[in-house]
């Protein structure tokens, strides 16, 4: 599999993908409001794709806000049900956080689950709090989040 930044032809397969891996009804997760009219950061956000060409997973990343701190959301991330087992979704997420890294980024937030990000680093965020209804004990981070609290906002330019 070849990791690459997704690019505008990839949208519509990428979706799609999307679509498939998760339940009807995922753009009304609170998390997708902070993505609303915002880009997603096109250097992190990848597509796995096989020696044909074949879609075999994605991830994406958002820019948000938690008061004047900026940090990446992760997500959402998906590996086509064929391709699944294979650590394809592992190597999107290990592949994804060194770009972020080597870009700059200091931190960077999820909404999932700790047994399987925590052995990526993610640990659960006490101080900040994700748009409701979002279960707290679901909200992880990465990286420098020393001074950092508050609520989860949609991504302005400064």
């Amino acid at each position: 599999m070849e990791l690459k930044p997704e690019t505008a032809e990839d949208w519509w397969e990428v979706e799609a993908l999307f679509d498939l891996c998760f339940a009807p009804g995922r753009t009304a997760l609170s998390s997708y409001r902070l993505r609303d009219d915002v880009p997603s950061v096109s250097d992190l956000s990848l597509v796995a794709r096989d020696d044909l060409g074949v879609l075999g997973g994605a991830i994406r990343y958002w820019p948000v806000h938690i008061g004047k701190a900026k940090a990446l959301l992760l997500g959402p991330v998906a590996v086509h049900p064929t391709r699944q087992g294979e650590g394809l979704a592992a190597a999107l997420i290990r592949d994804s956080l060194i770009r972020a890294e080597v870009a700059g980024w200091a931190r960077v937030m999820l909404v999932g689950d700790a047994p399987y990000y925590g052995r990526f680093g993610f640990q659960r965020l006490e101080d900040i709090v994700m748009p409701t209804p979002t279960n707290p004990d679901r909200v992880l981070g990465l990286g420098n989040w020393d001074g950092v609290s508050g609520k989860v906002q949609k991504y302005r330019q400064t």
